[in-house]
């Protein structure tokens, strides 16, 4: 069996895809219509929007499987994305690539392979729309032409995705992303019996900034705080920004102390950007920690009410010492 290989930019890659907000979200219709379609223009019993991670291929759409992710190292997916066309495999079984693959040799038995590669913004590829049969198949221009008119309409459809999960002005996750993201990692957590901790932010004195230095400044000022969250979180951990000048952080796999360790790490980033920026304002912020318990789940609802709840008291303690 051949392993698919690492593309040149599998850096800028990642980081295109995490853009996205896409992965481990719910099914959707729009994703779902497309693959519905391909099945039946193709008469294939499996169709993929498949997702190339960094050590998985995970399925945002699938028609005729169970399994919602397989490995990377294993997938034929991890090959399309290597290409700028169709990755074609008639029969499988013929390739000595793939011939002894464990996705041949067992389930889902593939010998017909034809996946597309699904690009993001600058033409980054991220995944594909996969078509695979358990008997070999012939594929000839036309069909060529109408699975890359399918993967178009993927496309269009990630990029919208992208848009409605994203907040303009900071370029991180709206409210809406992370409540559908924040949802799958406390399941996660709870599957796999694992803490987290949620982190509240408000920046503190955003007011003045907007009254003293002009709404644009502010909105440079949010920016660039979300700017030094990107650099300061670990790549595991979800933030967002919520509305106006709150912000918040899950922290899958941590405990409280461990998220305050990490936001102790984040203020000092904060500090190095304040002196170098000098814009003649500080960010500086107040933060409520929660601990989520696997064993005792809270909704997120509740963990976002907690989070506010201490960061409010926190905050109000900062005035009186004023």
């Amino acid at each position: 069996m051949k392993e698919p290989g690492i593309p040149e930019n599998e850096a800028l890659r990642l980081a295109t895809l995490r853009s996205l907000n896409v992965l481990d979200t719910p099914p959707e219709e729009r994703f779902d219509r497309v693959t519905r379609m391909a099945k039946r223009m193709f008469r294939v019993p499996t169709v993929l929007v498949s997702i190339v991670d960094e050590n998985r291929q995970w399925f945002k759409s699938a028609q005729g499987l169970d399994a919602c992710e397989t490995p990377r190292n294993i997938s034929f997916c991890g090959h399309a994305i290597l290409g700028d066309d169709i990755f074609l495999i008639q029969n499988a079984l013929a390739d000595e690539r793939f011939a002894d693959n464990p996705l041949v040799a067992g389930n889902p038995n593939i010998r017909f392979y034809a996946g597309c590669p699904l690009r993001a913004a600058g033409g980054v590829k991220v995944g594909t729309l996969c078509l695979i049969d358990s008997v070999p198949r012939e594929f000839d221009h036309e069909d060529a032409n109408a699975l890359r008119d399918l993967a178009a309409m993927v496309e269009d459809e990630l990029s919208a995705f992208q848009a409605s999960t994203t907040d303009e002005l900071t370029r991180i996750s709206n409210r809406r992303g992370f409540l559908q993201l924040a949802r799958y990692g406390l399941d996660f957590c709870v599957r796999h019996r694992q803490p987290a901790a949620l982190a509240f932010i408000d920046l503190d004195r955003f007011k003045p900034i907007n009254d003293n230095f002009g709404h644009a400044e502010g909105d440079r000022a949010l920016a660039a705080f979300a700017e030094v969250m990107g650099a300061s979180f670990r790549r595991t951990d979800l933030f967002a920004r919520l509305g106006g000048d709150e912000f918040v952080v899950l922290l899958t796999g941590a405990t409280r102390a461990d998220a305050l360790e990490v936001l102790e790490k984040f203020g000092g980033q904060l500090d190095a950007y304040n002196n170098q920026a000098n814009r003649g304002y500080r960010l500086q912020f107040s933060c409520g920690v929660v601990e989520f318990d696997p064993a005792a789940p809270q909704s997120l609802g509740e963990l976002l009410a907690a989070g506010d709840a201490h960061m409010y008291a926190i905050k109000a303690a900062k005035k009186e010492m004023l």
